[in-house]
């Protein structure tokens, strides 16, 4: 099974930022359900992705 995350800090800064950036847009729309959806969806897998992205060495 693949990891649900990369091994270099290169690649995992990329998806962090992408990540977050598309949890803002959920948290500029939260008045709507999908707004809500996709905000909760995305913090849920960047604070993931920033516990995998800290653990990084390289």
């Amino acid at each position: 099974m693949a990891p649900f995350f990369v091994k270099n800090r290169r690649d995992g800064s990329r998806l962090l930022s992408t990540v977050l950036v598309i949890a803002t847009a959920g948290l500029i729309r939260f008045d709507h359900p999908f707004g809500r959806l996709l905000f909760l969806a995305a913090s849920a897998i960047s604070l993931y992705w920033g516990y995998c992205y800290g653990r990084l060495e390289h």
